[in-house]
């Protein structure tokens, strides 16, 4: 019982439940043995610390014969009611989403609903009604209270909603009570704040998983990896349940007997057995799922008793505590999905395998399912199925659009079971990720029957894997994320799925190098037969802490052959709006930074209505273009870059490192000999210590400026120009010695300069060019060292005026936007770059170059003393007045 009550509060709500007449119970009485028993054991696993049991508890029932646990919770403080989060939910989680127990212990409200939740994890009640209540007495002695009424439940994830505004109890009494439940089945949360509770929740299971699989994995020995997996689905499965058919399976219902047909083992896989069976599975499916499951159940070792207990049974305890939850408030994630993404490092596959079993991000797959335009009438295939994500991403789309069109409950009721049934078809090879589909389709409603566990190019027909063997699966829509080691980067699924389909989209997330050259016989056969609609290039980072591989989405429409004159829609995604992390003990590794929702839903209505819908996207990030469906190499195109530098270019590239000179100069004390009038320095030492003096423009040069609009350029690639780039290499600023070697790193400050330093460093010619990794190319008029961050361009034997011309040339194709902290610019961006040149006889004018570069060099020039000269007047004028 919650302390420091003041009596008067506690009477005074046990006055009203015994007015209405309600079956109430105080904490230490019994209710319900289900109800008192989990209340009992949450309290006892966490050692009674936070987890006080609530002041009364009762079970009511409507007119429906429904049952409905109602907990209430006293505090004997003012304005102790509830504790509200930024978005208007009851807060029970901290920043690092752990349980607030500060919160809970604190506020009446959050404490109840704290005891909710512990019934929806481990208890059959699906729906909670949660009281607060608190009072204090005035300076007269006359109490004031406040009640705080909210319900809990699988509808909205656990996180309660307020109910009303209530005075006392009354609303519990009897001839009231169908009212109240009525009023409850009318809270609805919109999309928005759902959306948010099931980020919040989604991020709980993260830190869950991680804390799961390292209890098992540091404490459970002679556990295989495929045990793991295995141990985790059969535990959830178990523990399901089907209302009135199957109870799910308690803690305390493994004794762990060494009695054979008993033991704990023996007693889950019964379990098991009994659900699949009352889940209608095909009988060749339900005994599949049995025969996987027992090789790890029934085994020896984990039945066999130490300390009163099996290590499955303690295994399976851990499992229920971390994860009944999620799983029972029904929450429409790729939960086992995140489960394998958390366990796959422990599995035993080869390295070059590993790129293979990555978890497509719920977000991810919510694209792909939506690109391939997937209805509630849509037939939706997967050839390498892997946790069923993007199955469970399709049905979850399917669901939703058939409740929105169907208004009759019982044909919406029918068509969700054959969406579920019927309407999904996947396979996958690798029998522990085919367990973990199998459990996945299981916990988002089944949908199971038709996942196969087979290899998609070599064994499948196209027909349904159970029930109706002998029918074709008439699929429509195709979605994939395909192993990167099959042949074609993997378009050989595509190819095969494809061409086993009549009508219809496709959208599959792949290696890009599959469109660029890696699969061109695939790619050309694909387009004798089909179209594409689309490629988008995705961001690096997508697949943070499990591969780096750059990855393309393509759309396809099926059996419609691609011409030439089609139109596809070429769109850079890597600005996606959200910035990851990979940070273990963050709270949230993925944050919406730049409208993320809304641009993954602009991409889809791009993709299907066109341009019209541009709105966050520029038309630097969307192109429409073709390609040559004899090519298959040329799918990863991007919106054309104007490569031929204006004036401004070349006045940009020669302020900035006149600008750095000038700065060095001044600060060696230069601007000290301006001050001193004893040596007093004029505009012309400053010039002349920089080589900087005349800047009046000969005839030839003021000709060169006004013909450039009339020059004739072409396109050159710049390895074939100058050599290969080089770079240098890493040099930590702890390790850098003091020296006279100007050091250059990447960054617009100082022109990148970093610092002078005395290490034995290679040492960059004067006369070059260098890119940094965001491509911002700038000239070097002195020798210098640099670090990995820059890529130099060897430029140095031509005149330098020319080399200045090139540098503006390179920076107006590198500087692009699409290099950043997650895609650096490396030598091989550079030896890959093209860049446009004045040309005379098809070669580069480098004459030309030198004139125009020597006529806005000028002009900078010009500039630069009219600013020092004013400089200088205004420190003459300040210097005049000091001394006054």
């Amino acid at each position: 019982m919650a302390q420091s009550i003041e009596p008067n509060i506690a009477d005074l709500a046990n006055g009203w439940l015994k007015k209405y007449k309600l079956p109430y119970k105080l904490e230490q009485e019994s209710v319900n043995a289900e109800i008192d028993k989990a209340l009992f054991d949450y309290y006892t696993k966490n050692g009674g610390a936070g987890a006080n049991r609530p002041d009364a508890k009762i079970l009511l029932q409507d007119k429906n014969l429904d049952f409905f646990p109602v907990l209430i919770e006293y505090k004997g403080y003012k304005d102790k009611l509830v504790k509200l989060d930024k978005d208007g939910q009851v807060e029970n989680r901290t920043s690092k989403n752990e349980s607030h127990f500060k919160n809970i212990n604190s506020f009446a409200v959050n404490g109840a609903v704290h005891y909710a939740n512990a019934l929806l994890h481990h208890t059959s009640y699906t729906d909670i009604v949660a009281i607060g209540m608190t009072g204090h007495k005035d300076e007269t002695g006359k109490i004031h209270h406040e009640i705080g009424v909210y319900y809990v439940s699988k509808s909205n994830l656990g996180a309660g909603q307020k109910i009303g505004d209530y005075t006392d109890f009354s609303f519990l009494a009897s001839k009231n009570f169908d009212a109240f439940i009525e009023s409850i089945k009318t809270l609805q949360l919109s999309q928005e704040e759902l959306e948010k509770l099931k980020e919040q929740r989604e991020r709980e299971i993260d830190q869950s998983l991680v804390k799961l699989n390292n209890d098992i994995y540091q404490n459970e020995k002679g556990l295989g990896e495929n045990d793991r997996v295995y141990l985790v689905a059969a535990s959830i499965i178990a523990t399901l349940g089907i209302p009135g058919k199957v109870t799910p399976l308690e803690k305390s219902d493994l004794k762990s007997s060494t009695e054979k047909g008993y033991r704990d083992g023996d007693l889950m896989i019964k379990k098991i057995e009994s659900f699949l069976s009352h889940k209608e599975l095909p009988d060749e499916k339900r005994n599949l799922i049995v025969r996987t499951l027992s090789n790890t159940l029934l085994t020896e070792n984990i039945n066999k008793v130490q300390d009163g207990e099996s290590q499955l049974k303690r295994v399976f305890a851990k499992i229920v505590d971390d994860l009944g939850i999620y799983y029972k408030i029904g929450l429409t994630t790729d939960f086992t999905g995140k489960l394998f993404n958390e366990m796959y490092g422990w599995l035993g596959f080869s390295q070059d395998k590993l790129n293979d079993v990555v978890l497509t991000p719920s977000y991810v797959a919510s694209l792909l399912v939506k690109l391939a335009r997937v209805n509630k009438d849509s037939y939706v295939w997967d050839f390498a199925t892997g946790s069923a994500g993007l199955l469970v991403a399709a049905m979850n789309e399917m669901l939703i659009d058939a409740k929105n069109t169907i208004k009759s409950p019982d044909e919406l009721a029918e068509k969700e079971v054959q969406i579920k049934a019927e309407q999904l078809l996947g396979l996958e090879l690798l029998s522990s990720v085919y367990m973990l589909a199998i459990l996945n389709m299981i916990l988002m409603g089944d949908g199971s029957s038709n996942i196969l566990n087979t290899d998609s190019i070599k064994d499948f027909d196209g027909k349904y894997g159970f029930g109706r063997t002998d029918k074709k699966f008439p699929a429509d829509a195709f979605i994939l994320n395909p192993p990167y080691s099959a042949p074609g980067n993997g378009m050989n699924f595509v190819e095969k799925a494809l061409d086993m389909m009549n009508k219809g989209y496709a959208a599959i997330i792949i290696q890009n190098s599959s469109g660029s050259g890696k699969a061109v016989a695939y790619n050309k056969r694909i387009l004798s037969k089909h179209t594409l609609l689309a490629s988008i290039k995705m961001p690096v980072d997508i697949f943070i802490g499990k591969s780096s591989v750059n990855t393309n989405i393509y759309v396809f429409k099926v059996n419609e052959k691609h011409h030439k004159d089609d139109i596809v829609k070429f769109i850079d995604f890597t600005n996606d709006g959200y910035t990851r992390a990979n940070r273990r003990k963050a709270s949230n590794n993925l944050k919406d930074t730049d409208q993320a929702k809304e641009r993954y839903q602009e991409v889809v209505d791009i993709v299907r209505f066109g341009k019209s819908k541009l709105n966050i996207f520029t038309e630097r990030e969307y192109y429409e273009g073709n390609i040559d469906p004899n090519n298959g190499a040329d799918w990863n195109q991007s919106a054309p870059i104007d490569s031929k530098p204006n004036l401004e270019d070349f006045r940009r590239t020669i302020s900035n490192y006149i600008s750095w000179e000038l700065s060095s100069l001044l600060k060696n004390q230069i601007l000290g000999k301006l001050l001193n009038t004893d040596k007093a320095a004029n505009t012309e030492s400053v010039l002349l210590s920089s080589n900087i003096t005349d800047y009046e423009l000969t005839k030839e040069e003021t000709q060169a400026l006004e013909n450039f609009d009339n020059l004739k350029w072409n396109i050159f690639n710049l390895e074939k120009l100058f050599g290969k780039s080089t770079r240098g290499k890493r040099l930590k600023s702890a390790d850098r010695l003091p020296g006279d070697l100007p050091f250059i790193t990447a960054g617009e400050t100082d022109e990148g300069f970093s610092a002078y330093i005395g290490n034995k460093v290679e040492i960059f010619p004067a006369n070059t060019t260098t890119i940094d990794m965001f491509g911002s190319a700038k000239y070097r008029n002195f020798k210098y060292g640099g670090d990995d961050h820059i890529a130099v361009i060897h430029a140095n034997k031509i005149p330098k005026n020319a080399s200045v011309f090139v540098t503006a040339s390179i920076h107006k194709s590198s500087y692009n936007g699409q290099f950043n902290y997650g895609r650096n610019f490396y030598t091989k961006d550079a030896d890959a770059l093209n860049i446009s040149l004045p040309v005379k006889d098809n070669k580069p004018d480098y004459k030309s170059m030198e004139t125009i570069i020597s006529a806005i060099h000028k002009l900078v020039i010009k500039d630069v003393v009219l600013y020092i000269e004013g400089k200088k007047k205004e420190l003459t004028k300040l210097l005049e007045n000091t001394n006054a």
